[in-house]
């Protein structure tokens, strides 16, 4: 399909069409430029001497530049929304709302940049090229497995923060509303047997950072089953899942494990049915993420969880990203981290469920993303944990 072929003016009548018409983001500048010495100040000569004092002190460019406020938004096309691999150009659209959000709900610049590339060494090799310009470096929509070798390998190469939302962000939101979900039953993570449907990016990043939060136990399910130790055909990701995870040592489907189980979540577009969710402990708490199909019907769900998640917003219980991402960025660039930490996520985490306090109820454990306290109260924490991790440089 080309313009030529497509009316513009009809593609208008949908909403969602005008409200994206020359694109949701635009640079503004920070002063004004009314005369000859304003612009003698902005630009030449004035910016030279702005320019060789960083030159002697490149720490400078943080207080100089918008460098230390603005977070590259960098996705590959391959894994944007539930649509897949669409490509760059289609995921611009994507990312240029990631960086509206970062905006809006966090106060920090971002740049969209979608890269014409796929292969892990050419993604790598770009972002460090573009890295100077950035405060941090925030990858999205990048497909599983590939997306933990990127984040691993620049993270090793910057020293500056990296975060792949679609496995931290989301693993911060999950934690956050299970803890509320736990106090809410009166029982702690350490009592609860969890099944995680979903051995991609955000699945393995909820199952790690259930782990660090201390969860009793814990399987993981991909499209062939249960992941364990000693089943055949697993990724480096998935050996290194089974070595930490299963202590019970289940095999066979995600239903099977269901049975008896305190907690399930749901990362994998796949459907599980009513029987299984029947089968789980009394009280039990279902996350149904998948989106917008979650992988049961939460109004069936209900029957059966006193606390049912979802990844909607026409739903309680939303399990929104935004609800980490700029908060964690703020509290990051802040103090100017050189990384973004466990302790820090975790941190976040606990700041998030915090929220809610004692308003904590069924169809309240995690708060709305329109909740002003939100970002300040990630922010704070991640900035206090940054210090008490070592890794803040003011």
């Amino acid at each position: 399909m080309t313009v030529s072929s497509v009316s513009l003016a009809s593609l208008d009548l949908d909403p969602a069409f005008a409200l994206h018409r020359g694109g949701k983001l635009e640079v503004r500048s920070t002063i004004p430029v009314r005369d000859a010495d304003d612009l003698s100040l902005a630009y030449t000569p004035g910016v030279a001497r702005v320019c060789t004092a960083i030159a002697d002190t490149p720490e400078l460019i943080n207080d100089y530049t918008w460098v230390s406020n603005v977070v590259a938004v960098v996705s590959d096309g391959t894994a944007v929304l539930g649509l897949g691999d669409i490509g760059p150009g289609a995921a611009m659209p994507v990312m240029e709302g990631k960086a509206l959000l970062f905006k809006e709900f966090g106060k920090v610049d971002a740049v969209p940049i979608c890269l014409d590339c796929t292969d892990v060494d050419a993604i790598v090799e770009t972002v460090v090229r573009l890295a100077p310009s950035f405060g941090g470096i925030n990858l999205e929509d990048i497909s599983a497995p590939r997306c933990f070798e990127v984040e691993r390998r620049l993270r090793e190469r910057l020293d500056i923060p990296v975060f792949h939302d679609d496995q931290h962000g989301t693993a911060i939101v999950v934690l956050a509303a299970l803890r509320n979900a736990a106090r809410l039953a009166g029982r702690s993570l350490g009592d609860l047997r969890a099944v995680v449907a979903g051995a991609g990016a955000s699945g393995v990043a909820v199952t790690r950072i259930l782990l660090g939060a201390g969860i009793g136990d814990i399987a993981v399910s991909d499209s062939k089953g249960i992941v364990y130790a000693g089943r055949g055909g697993l990724n480096d990701v998935k050996e290194a899942l089974a070595r930490d995870t299963n202590r019970s040592g289940l095999t066979g489907s995600t239903e099977q494990a269901l049975s008896g189980a305190d907690v399930f979540i749901g990362l994998s577009g796949s459907t599980v049915p009513e029987a299984a969710i029947a089968s789980m402990a009394p009280g039990a708490m279902v996350f149904a993420l998948s989106n917008p199909t979650p992988e049961v019907e939460p109004s069936v769900a209900a029957r059966y969880a006193r606390v049912v998640a979802t990844g909607r917003s026409d739903h309680p219980n939303q399990i929104n990203n935004v609800l980490a991402f700029p908060g964690v960025f703020r509290g990051a660039l802040d103090v100017r981290a050189t990384t973004i930490t466990e302790n820090m996520k975790l941190a976040a985490a606990s700041a998030l469920a915090a929220v809610v306090g004692d308003d904590v109820s069924e169809t309240y454990v995690i708060p709305s993303p329109f909740d002003a306290r939100v970002a300040p109260a990630v922010s704070a924490a991640v900035a206090r944990q940054a210090r008490e991790d070592g890794v803040a440089r003011r």
